[in-house]
């Protein structure tokens, strides 16, 4: 299969910028942050929020303000019972509000591209469509680091963040892996061929990902395990690829049927 497009730069309108702005004199314990004023500091600075915990009945105040940014941001409200928040709490002190942060260091997708560029390889990247499970994000990343490709991409909203969980399910690869977070996958794909980069999807009524030219600049969605990659995502994409299933069981896990693909490109580019 000849393929050929032209490879103009991305537009970084699209991509979130990497967490981090200032610290204030909050106490951070591991991957949480406490009380009304630590929270709201934490939310005005731009460090990632993944989850935040909310006292039921508690919207007025400083507390409801938290809600609001943390809305605007897309960020996962749950509210739970006070009792909760006090045995998650590590200083009682938690004012009916506990976030959890990440103190991973999101790049940008341009970073991943030059990358590649930089290791005088075709662009691969993996791209993973509101997989929410920690695990498999974790596991995808592992797996990604192995193979060789350039970096992972997540979406900002409805997807498992860089937490504890996911860097211990990576053993480690977080730390070798750049991961970015964008605001629009759909808009992203658009802007990924116009760098050059061709769009394979994996869905189940795609053609066998073993008849697939998956040489060359490369990026390979997955969707979730109960979803699969959403419609928009999925018109996006150039191609489909599809892993033949014999058993009873619809679906592989979202992880495993990542490494399949990958490893796939992996044997093609030889």
């Amino acid at each position: 299969m000849k393929r050929k497009r032209s490879n103009k730069g991305i537009k970084r309108a699209t991509m979130d910028s990497p967490a981090g702005g200032r610290e204030n004199a909050q106490e951070f314990v591991e991957n949480r942050v406490e009380g009304k004023n630590p929270v709201l500091e934490t939310l005005r600075s731009g460090r990632t929020i993944e989850k935040l915990l909310v006292a039921r009945g508690i919207s007025e105040g400083t507390v409801g303000e938290i809600i609001n940014m943390a809305r605007e941001k897309g960020i996962v409200i749950q509210e739970v019972d006070r009792q909760r928040l006090d045995e998650i709490s590590d200083f009682g002190i938690h004012q009916g509000v506990i976030a959890y942060v990440t103190p991973y260091h999101y790049v940008e997708v341009d970073e991943i591209i030059l990358r590649a560029k930089e290791k005088g390889e075709d662009p691969f990247l993996i791209i993973l469509d509101e997989v929410t499970d920690p695990h498999n994000l974790g596991a995808v990343i592992r797996t990604a680091e192995c193979c060789g490709a350039h970096g992972v991409i997540i979406p900002k909203r409805r997807s498992a963040g860089l937490t504890p969980a996911v860097v211990k399910a990576s053993a480690g690869a977080v730390e070798y892996m750049p991961v970015a977070k964008v605001t629009n996958l759909a808009r992203l794909l658009d802007e990924l061929k116009t760098h050059g980069i061709w769009i394979v999807g994996a869905d189940l009524e795609g053609s066998p990902y073993t008849r697939l030219n998956l040489t060359g600049p490369l990026a390979l969605v997955i969707g979730s395990e109960g979803q699969g990659i959403r419609r928009l995502v999925k018109e996006k994409c150039d191609f489909l690829a599809g892993i033949p299933l014999k058993g009873r069981i619809e679906s592989l896990n979202a992880s495993v049927a990542a490494g399949i693909l990958m490893y796939e490109v992996v044997r093609q580019r030889g």
